[in-house]
C-alpha cells in the first residue's frame, strides 16, 4: 500500500507542476549530427543550442506544446511535443534556404561584409562603455550568491559500487539538470550576501560581505578558496572573459569578427523591448571559445539576455562543459542592468557524453541598484572579512531575509544532507584523503597536530645519500592565531640527524603585525633562488631531488636561526624587519669548499662563514586575493604582480659574526594576460654587494641541475657556475595554450600547448672578492663580458598532466662542463 501511494503521489507530482523537457539529436538527411543547432520552444525566448554532437536538453517551468528546430542552410521544423516529458528524440532537418524578416541568412562560414548581425555588434561596441553601471558616477548594490557542487551522471551501477556501500541514502532524493539533462546529488552549498559599491571616477570598487553560509564545510576555507578562484567575476562587453585560469573570446568581443560566425536569427518584444536574437558559434574548433545566442535591444544596443557554452572542443582540461546565462533588468526605460547570472560548470575525467563528474553551479542575484552617492576614497579602502565569525554564524532570520533568491528544494536539503554525512565513518574517510592530498598534512583532531607534508618523506642527495624526513604543526583550525612547525630528517650516508622549528604569532589582526623565529640545522643547496625568503623552514627542491644531471655536489651545511617582525600597514604591502645568524660550511668539502682568506685564522685560511645579518623587506602584490584572519592566510588567485625590495646589512664582530657589508635587491614579477594569445609571465631581479664577502655570501647566478623545469632559474647552468657581487637578470616564460597547435590540422585534436621562454643575466665580480674567495676549489666566473641566456620550447597538457622543455644555452659554449642542451619537465593538474 505504501508503495502504491508512493507511485501516486509521483505521478500526480507530474501534473500539478507544469513543466516541459525535451531531449535528443539533430542530425542532417545522412544522419550525422548538426552542431549549433538553434532549439527553441514555440512563442517564447527560451532555448538552446546544440552541442559538439548534435546534442541537446531543454528544459522550461511552463508547459510548451511546440518546439522549433534551426539551422543555417537547413529548413526549419515545427514538431508537436506528445508529453511534457520527451527524452532521446532524434530530428532530421533537410537542407534548404531561408529568409527571415527580409534578411538573408547564410549558410555554412558566415561572411563579414553585408552580415546584418555584425553591423549589430558593430553598434554594441559603440555603445557598451556607456550603458549598465558605467553609465553613472557611482553605484551601490545588493548581491546575492550561492554556489553548489552536485555529484552529477547517476545511475544505478554507481548507486551499487563499493564506494557508496553505507552511503545509500543519499540517493534517496536526486534531481535533473535543466541544462544538460543528467541527474544530480547536491553535495556543498555556499551562500553570501553582500553589499557592493563603486565609483567609476576613481574606479574603485569594494564588497561588503555581510553573511557567508556553507553546508558541511564551514572550517573549510581552503575548499571555499578553491570555489571564490574558479567562479571570479566577469563582464561579457570585454573582450576576453577569464574562466580556469584560461581567456575566452567574448562572443561581444571586438576580435570576435575573426573568431566567430553570427547568424542574425530572430526579432521579439521582451519586457517591452524591441529585441534582435543573434546566434552565434566558432570558426574553428580547439579555441577557448563559445556558442549560443543573445537578445539585444534596437535602440541601446545593450543586451538583454545572453546564454555561452564552451565549446566541446575548446583547449581545456578537466571541464567537460562550461554553460552561462545573463539577464539583464531594464531601469528608466534605457539602462540595462545585470539581475541574474547563472554559470554551470561540468567536471570530468573527459569529455565523453557519458562520463561521470562533478557540477560546480554559481548562481548570483543583483538587485536595489543604487546611484551616485559618493563616498570618501578611505571608505575603498576597508575590506570585510567573509570568515569573520559574526558572518559566518548569522541566524536563519537573517537569511530569510536577505536571500534575494529562494533555495529550491534539493538545496535545502543540502544542508541536512551534510549534517548527516559528517557522521559518516566512512564519508570522513573520504573527506581526509582528499584533505591530505590537497596539504600535504594528515590532521589529527585529537591532538589538534597536522603531520607531514608527506610530499618531503622521501629525498636524496650526494651528502645525505637517502634521507627520510617526518614533521607535524600545531593546527587548531585555520584561523590560528599562533602556529608552531617543525621537523626532524635523517641521511644514512652521512648518519646524522637534522631539524627545523618555527613559531609564529599573530600580535595584532588589523595591522596583521606578526612575530616569528625558528632555527634550521640541515643541508642545502644554496644559490637556487637570488632574492630568496626568509622563511626558516624554506628548502628548495635542488636540495633533495631525488634525480639530478651531472654532480650535484656543491651542498652546504646551514645551522640558520632567524628571528623577524612583520606588519601590513595597508592592503597587500607588507613590511618586515629580521634578524638572522647563520654558520656556514661546506658538506663535501673534498668536492667543493667555501674556504676563504682569514688573517686571524693559524692557517690563513677558514672553512666556515658565522654571520649575523639585519634585513628590512618591502613586498608589495598589488591584486592578490586571500582568505581568512589567522597567522596564515591562503592565497586564492595567481594572477597579482610582486614587487621585492631588500635591504640587508652585515655586521662584523657581533657573535662572532665575519663580515661587514650591505646588499640590496629588488625583483619585479607580473603576468600578463594577452587575450587570445595566450599568458605572459615576466620577472626582472636586480642585485649589488657592497663591501668584501667570500663565496657563501654572494649571489649565485641560479642553476638548475635537476629534472624539473623552475622558473626563476637557468636549467643550462650548474651549481655555482656563475658568481656575482653585482646582477641584472630577465626572465620570460609564454604559454600560448594550445592556440599555435589548434591551427594544425594533425595536432588539433591532441590539445597539446606550447610555452616558449627566454632569459638571461648580466653580472660581475670584483677582483677584491675573487681574491678573498681564492682559496675555494671551484672557478669564481662571472657573465660579465657578455651577458649569459638561453632560449627554451616547451609541449605542455601532455595526456593532461605533463608539460616538457627542451631548454638551449646561447652562449658561453666554451665553458668547462658546459650543458648546450637539456630537457626538463614538470606536472600537475592544470585547467
Amino acid at each position: 500500500m505504501r508503495g502504491l501511494l508512493f507511485v501516486v503521489l509521483i505521478l500526480f507530482s507530474e501534473f500539478i507542476v507544469a513543466q516541459t523537457k525535451v531531449s535528443g539529436i539533430v542530425v542532417d538527411e545522412d544522419g550525422a549530427p548538426i552542431s549549433f543547432a538553434n532549439v527553441m520552444f514555440k512563442n517564447s525566448t527560451e532555448g538552446t543550442i546544440t552541442n559538439d554532437d548534435g546534442r541537446f536538453y531543454l528544459e522550461s517551468d511552463k508547459t510548451y506544446p511546440v518546439l522549433l528546430i534551426s539551422f543555417i542552410g537547413f529548413e526549419p521544423q515545427e514538431i508537436e511535443l506528445a508529453a511534457k516529458v520527451n527524452y532521446n528524440l532524434r530530428f532530421t532537418l533537410l537542407e534548404g534556404s531561408e529568409q527571415l524578416q527580409g534578411f538573408v541568412i547564410y549558410a555554412g562560414k558566415q561572411s563579414k561584409k553585408n552580415n546584418p548581425a555584425i553591423d549589430i555588434l558593430r553598434k554594441i561596441w559603440e555603445r557598451k562603455r556607456a550603458n549598465g553601471l558605467r553609465m553613472f558616477k557611482q553605484y551601490e548594490y545588493d548581491k546575492y550568491e550561492k554556489v553548489e557542487f552536485d555529484l552529477n551522471t547517476i545511475d544505478s551501477a554507481l548507486m551499487r559500487s563499493k564506494i557508496f556501500k553505507g552511503l545509500e541514502f543519499v540517493f534517496d532524493d536526486l534531481d535533473t539538470s535543466k541544462i544538460t539533462g543528467k541527474t544530480y546529488l547536491p553535495i556543498f552549498l555556499n551562500e553570501t550576501f553582500s553589499k557592493v559599491y563603486g565609483d567609476n571616477e576613481t574606479k574603485s570598487e569594494k564588497e561588503d560581505i555581510l553573511g557567508n553560509k556553507n553546508s558541511g564545510f564551514s572550517n573549510n576555507q581552503a575548499l571555499i578558496a578553491f570555489v571564490k578562484d574558479l567562479y571570479s567575476d566577469y563582464d561579457i562587453y570585454e573582450n576576453y572573459l577569464k574562466f580556469f585560469d584560461k581567456s575566452f573570446t567574448s562572443p561581444l568581443s571586438k576580435t570576435g569578427i575573426d573568431t566567430y560566425n553570427y547568424v542574425l536569427a530572430d526579432s521579439a518584444f521582451i519586457d517591452h523591448k524591441w529585441c534582435y536574437n543573434i546566434i552565434y558559434y566558432p570558426r574553428r574548433k580547439n579555441e577557448l571559445t563559445f556558442k549560443g545566442d543573445f537578445w539585444v535591444n534596437d535602440t541601446t544596443f545593450a543586451i538583454k539576455k545572453i546564454n555561452m557554452a564552451v565549446t566541446k572542443s575548446a583547449n581545456i582540461n578537466w571541464v567537460k562543459e562550461i554553460y552561462i546565462e545573463q539577464e539583464f533588468e531594464v531601469l528608466n526605460d534605457s539602462v540595462f542592468l545585470l539581475k541574474r547570472d547563472y554559470m554551470l560548470s561540468d567536471f570530468a575525467l573527459n569529455k565523453k557524453e557519458s562520463s561521470k563528474g562533478i557540477y560546480g553551479k554559481r548562481t548570483s542575484i543583483f538587485k536595489n541598484y543604487r546611484f551616485d552617492n559618493p563616498k570618501p576614497r578611505p571608505f575603498y579602502k576597508t575590506e570585510s572579512n567573509a570568515f569573520d565569525p559574526l558572518v559566518i554564524n548569522r541566524a536563519d532570520a537573517f537569511w530569510e531575509t536577505n536571500r534575494l533568491e529562494p533555495l529550491s528544494k534539493d538545496e535545502k536539503g543540502v544542508y541536512a544532507l551534510l549534517d548527516t554525512l559528517k557522521t559518516v565513518p566512512k564519508f570522513k574517510t573520504y573527506y581526509n584523503i582528499v584533505s591530505i592530498l590537497n596539504s600535504g598534512y594528515v590532521e589529527v583532531d585529537k591532538w589538534n597536530l597536522d603531520f607531514g607534508d608527506v610530499y618531503s618523506v622521501f629525498g636524496y642527495n650526494q651528502a645525505e645519500g637517502i634521507r627520510i624526513r617526518g614533521g607535524a604543526r600545531t593546527y587548531f583550525g585555520q584561523n590560528d592565531l599562533w602556529r608552531l612547525e617543525g621537523y626532524l630528517a635523517y641521511g644514512f650516508d652521512d648518519q646524522k640527524f637534522k631539524h627545523g622549528f618555527s613559531a609564529k604569532w599573530l600580535v595584532d589582526q588589523k595591522s596583521r603585525l606578526i612575530l616569528s623565529g625558528g632555527n634550521r640545522r640541515d643541508i642545502e643547496q644554496l644559490g637556487i633562488s637570488l632574492t630568496s625568503t626568509n622563511d626558516v623552514l624554506g628548502r628548495s627542491i635542488a636540495s633533495s631531488s631525488i634525480l639530478s644531471v651531472g654532480n650535484n655536489d656543491r651542498l652546504s651545511n646551514i645551522n640558520l636561526t632567524t628571528f623577524n617582525i612583520e606588519m601590513e600597514p595597508w592592503t597587500n604591502f607588507r613590511i618586515g624587519v629580521g634578524s638572522s645568524y647563520r654558520v656556514l660550511s661546506s658538506a663535501l668539502p673534498d668536492a667543493f669548499s667555501l674556504d676563504y682568506i682569514d688573517p686571524t685564522s693559524v692557517t690563513g685560511i677558514s672553512s666556515e662563514i658565522k654571520q649575523v645579518d639585519l634585513t628590512t623587506t618591502l613586498i608589495y602584490t598589488p591584486g592578490k586575493k586571500t582568505i581568512g584572519y589567522g597567522v596564515e592566510r591562503l592565497t586564492i588567485n595567481d594572477n597579482y604582480s610582486t614587487l621585492f625590495f631588500r635591504y640587508t646589512k652585515g655586521i662584523d664582530g657581533f657573535l662572532e659574526s665575519d663580515f661587514d657589508y650591505e646588499k640590496v635587491q629588488f625583483s619585479y614579477t607580473q603576468p600578463w594576460a594577452l587575450g587570445g594569445f595566450g599568458r605572459l609571465l615576466t620577472t626582472i631581479e636586480l642585485g649589488k654587494t657592497f663591501g668584501e664577502v667570500p663565496l657563501g655570501l654572494l649571489n649565485v647566478i641560479p642553476g638548475n641541475q635537476t629534472l624539473f623545469s623552475l622558473y626563476n632559474t637557468f636549467p643550462n647552468l650548474d651549481f655555482y657556475e656563475f658568481v656575482t657581487d653585482t646582477y641584472v637578470a630577465l626572465h620570460m616564460e609564454h604559454n600560448f595554450n594550445g592556440r599555435l597547435f589548434a591551427r594544425i590540422p594533425f595536432m588539433r585534436k591532441l590539445n597539446l600547448r606550447e610555452i616558449v621562454g627566454l632569459r638571461g643575466v648580466w653580472g660581475k665580480l670584483s677582483d677584491e672578492n675573487i681574491a678573498l674567495s681564492s682559496p675555494t676549489n671551484i672557478p669564481l666566473l662571472a657573465p660579465e663580458d657578455n651577458i649569459y641566456w638561453e632560449y627554451s620550447f616547451g609541449v605542455g597538457n601532455i595526456f593532461k598532466i605533463f608539460r616538457i622543455d627542451f631548454n638551449f644555452r646561447g652562449n658561453y659554449l666554451d665553458s668547462p662542463e658546459a650543458r648546450p642542451f637539456s630537457v626538463t619537465g614538470t606536472f600537475g593538474f592544470v585547467f
